[in-house]
């Protein structure tokens, strides 16, 4: 590419793709930023029962793993950009319907999921692929680095951004202005993602081959069942506790302020992982942040307060970063000294996410099951009790992994 096509940054040389990348990652951490934790609240305020958040999780984690293997042949088949409309176009029809149902949303709880989970399959398969194919090793740190603040700032800002908003309005208003303006960023991205050329991909997809490479390569089978129960802790907690937060205190904009501390807090945790955390010590920091998340349920399971639940997002905010910085690390460095790593990538980043959604398919299944056969001031505390210990079980699963 000539030089006249390309812009500048400090020392790193950007092309336009890339650019145009990294603001179709920002508009989206923003939107996220803003919305996705407010939607399980204006829902939870549209009938107050748990059974239906967790249908509208349910169908989330369903339809994100089925659309990983649709999404994934078509970028290997057809066009990865296609696939990265898609995944904008599906998001910005999720905010447009939740919009649309207003105060019956509740009433379309699997609909909404559907499309909020079909929106993150096309999504970040793509933004996966794209990112590795259009960044050159010169400019991946930067653009990594860059998406992480742009994640970040979006995290500290958004939540109590639109907590603000929401508080200000009665009834439902402020949620619409915030679910409008998460439509609007959408919108940007679809547009932006239309300044992006087309890369036709013509290749095979062996998706089943790759699942079978468990039987044969160890470390791989052990990197998935750790990312099982990965999701495992995800699939709950990415609704309860934010529950949590609102009926401990009935206003949104304390569940901003709950964003605002963790995202905040998070920052700093990634700034020193990634400084701190070398090759050899990998695993034991692995097991000492999972020990920690686990023991910060403690504080909140049985009686959640404000302040007890902002001390837990302060001690998760330390201890993620210090888990998955390193985790990440080494199940990178096991795909690519798998079987054909570059050419089947995209088939690895498909299977640990089959993996990664069945430990949130079945950890939401288990909730599901607690809440209607048992009273759910009790269920509720032991099963965050057991699903919990997910990220201290990665451990147990990657302690054998040898990377050579």
């Amino acid at each position: 590419m000539s030089k006249q096509n390309k812009k500048w940054f400090g020392d790193v040389e950007l092309t336009k793709e890339l650019l145009i990348l990294l603001t179709i990652g920002g508009c989206y951490s923003l939107s996220v930023a803003l919305s996705n934790t407010f939607v399980n609240i204006y829902l939870w305020k549209q009938s107050g029962k748990f059974m239906d958040l967790a249908i509208y999780n349910l169908m989330v984690v369903i339809f994100q793993p089925l659309t990983f293997i649709l999404a994934g042949k078509w970028a290997k088949k057809v066009d990865r950009i296609m696939v990265l409309r898609m995944g904008v176009s599906f998001l910005a029809l999720f905010y447009l319907s939740v919009l649309f149902f207003g105060e019956r949303a509740h009433e379309f709880l699997a609909i909404l999921g559907a499309l909020l989970g079909v929106g993150y399959g096309f999504y970040w398969l793509a933004y996966n692929v794209l990112t590795f194919e259009i960044t050159e090793p010169e400019t991946r740190d930067f653009f990594n680095g860059f998406l992480g603040t742009l994640s970040s700032a979006g995290g500290m800002v958004g939540p109590v951004l639109a907590g603000s908003i929401i508080s200000r309005f009665e009834s439902f208003v402020g949620y619409s202005i915030i679910f409008a303006v998460s439509l609007g960023l959408f919108t940007i991205a679809v547009l932006l993602s239309l300044m992006l050329k087309r890369r036709p991909a013509h290749g095979q997809y062996f998706l089943k081959r790759i699942w079978k490479e468990r039987k044969t390569n160890q470390n791989w089978n052990r990197i998935t069942i750790a990312h099982f129960f990965q999701g495992l802790r995800e699939g709950v907690f990415v609704f309860v506790i934010s529950v949590f937060v609102f009926i401990s205190t009935g206003s949104e904009f304390s569940l901003g302020t709950y964003g605002l501390v963790n995202s905040g807090i998070s920052f700093i945790g990634y700034s020193l992982a990634s400084r701190l955390i070398k090759q050899e010590f990998r695993k034991p920091v692995i097991l000492a942040a999972g020990v920690v998340l686990y023991l910060s349920l403690f504080l909140i399971v049985f009686h959640p307060t404000f302040p007890k639940l902002l001390i837990y997002a302060s001690m998760i905010a330390i201890a993620y970063p210090f888990l998955l910085v390193p985790y990440i690390s080494i199940t990178y460095d096991v795909i690519g000294r798998s079987w054909k790593a570059s050419e089947m990538r995209v088939e690895y980043i498909v299977v640990r996410e089959l993996f990664n959604n069945a430990g949130r398919i079945f950890s939401v299944l288990c909730f599901i099951f607690a809440i209607h056969f048992f009273p759910e001031q009790k269920s509720i505390p032991i099963l965050l009790l057991i699903v919990g210990a997910g990220h201290t079980l990665i451990y147990f699963c990657i302690r054998n992994i040898r990377i050579e």
